[in-house]
C-alpha cells in the first residue's frame, strides 16, 4: 500500500489550535478549554475514535453491499478511556455498533466479526512501528 500523507500545522487561531490538511481536506482541531484549548475543533484522540468509528461503518456498509444484505443504516458511538490492566495503564477503545435492518442474529453476528477486520482497527490492534524525525 502507499504511503498516505497528512499535515498538521499551527495556525495561530489559539494556544493549541491546528490545521490538518488532507488532500484537497481542511479541517481544525483543537484541545478542550479544560486542557487550556479554545474547543475550536475537535481533539486529537476525537480524530483517532472518528478514524476508527468511519473506518468501521464504511467497512461494514461495503459488506453488507457485497452480500446483499437489508441494512438500511449504521451507527457506531465509540469511548476512550484509561484503564489498569495487570497495575499497568492502558488505553481501551470500545466500540457501540447498532445496526438497522432486516438482519438475522447470525448476519449480525458476521457484522460484528468483519467490524474487527477494519483496516483502522487492525492496525490499532497491533504493535505500530511509530517512527519520528526531523526535518531539516
Amino acid at each position: 500500500m502507499a504511503a498516505h500523507s497528512v499535515t498538521v500545522r499551527e495556525n495561530g487561531g489559539g494556544r493549541y489550535q491546528q490545521t490538518v490538511s488532507a488532500g484537497r481536506h481542511r479541517f481544525i482541531a483543537d484541545e478542550p478549554e479544560s486542557m487550556g484549548g479554545a474547543d475550536a475543533g475537535p481533539a486529537p484522540f476525537d480524530y483517532l475514535l472518528t478514524a476508527l468509528g468511519t473506518c468501521t461503518s464504511m467497512t461494514l456498509r461495503m459488506y453488507a453491499e457485497r452480500k446483499a444484505l437489508h441494512l438500511h443504516g449504521i451507527e457506531v458511538e465509540l469511548t476512550h478511556e484509561r484503564v489498569d490492566v495487570d497495575g499497568q495503564p492502558r488505553d481501551r477503545i470500545h466500540r457501540r455498533i447498532s445496526l438497522y435492518g432486516d438482519l438475522s442474529g447470525e448476519q449480525r453476528q458476521r457484522m460484528l466479526e468483519i467490524a474487527a477486520k477494519c483496516p483502522v482497527a487492525r492496525t490499532l490492534g497491533q504493535a505500530l512501528l511509530l517512527e519520528a524525525t526531523l526535518a531539516a
